[in-house]
């Protein structure tokens, strides 16, 4: 199923309509997110897709001027934060709107970092998701309500708080400690352990600071995280 994309309607078709592709790797969710879009004025989604891969490619072949992203993509793929970075990457222009059930800040921050426009929690009402697709389309930046307020606290205790740069920004929390451990020399076993985390979470959370810090080897990761201040006693 990996790299399976779902075209919705011709691309001919349409052209006065906003074009959406819905990537998420639950095809009910897929489902009936299109349902609900294809059923308002001005809306058309042009393709689904379930990973990364076919994400890319339905935004190099449709053009869309919004994405609906989920941020859990499956334990095979890339995140969506991820796959927003390289989506924006290709098409500058494009809109992500996430819309996932993760509420933590880590991932709203990675999110917003890597060019999402916008953030809501799956669940979120249909006339907030128009709302929120139309808005991103505009070049606005949204989030649900529950999400902004935890934002506004965040950034409100920063500033108060004097807070200094948080090192290697585009990791989140949890990767910035892996990375740590990974930078004091344990192995992945020893790090799943202390962490209690599975050795194979282990390997993903490697996995993805090594794509972020675009870096080709577990040393040069080590590397760049002394530089930043992590791996210190």
């Amino acid at each position: 199923m990996s790299g399976k994309a779902v075209e919705t309607v011709p691309e001919t078709s349409g052209d006065a309509a906003l074009r959406i592709v819905v990537v998420d790797d639950h095809p009910v969710f897929r489902m009936g997110m299109t349902a609900l879009l294809d059923s308002l004025p001005g809306l058309m989604v042009v393709a689904e897709a379930e990973d990364l891969e076919a994400a890319l490619a339905a935004a190099r072949t449709h053009r869309p001027e919004v994405v609906i992203m989920d941020l859990h993509l499956g334990d095979r793929t890339p995140s969506g934060v991820e796959a927003t970075r390289e989506i924006l990457r290709i098409r500058p222009g494009t809109a992500v709107l996430v819309v996932t059930m993760l509420d933590d800040d880590d991932s709203v921050f990675a999110s917003m970092r890597a060019g999402a426009r916008g953030y809501l929690l799956k669940g979120a009402a249909p006339d907030e998701i128009e709302r929120a697709v139309r808005a991103v389309a505009n070049g606005e930046v949204i989030l649900g309500p529950a999400v902004a307020s935890r934002a506004v606290a965040y950034l409100t205790g920063l500033r108060s708080a004097g807070a200094p740069p948080v090192a290697l920004p585009e990791l989140t929390a949890r990767e910035r400690e892996v990375l740590d451990l990974v930078a004091r020399g344990p192995d992945n076993l020893t790090i799943s352990r202390r962490l209690v985390l599975s050795p194979k979470t282990v390997r993903n959370h490697l996995s993805n600071i090594l794509t972020k810090l675009q870096a080709a080897t577990r040393a040069e990761a080590i590397v760049r995280a002394r530089q930043a201040g992590l791996g210190e006693n």
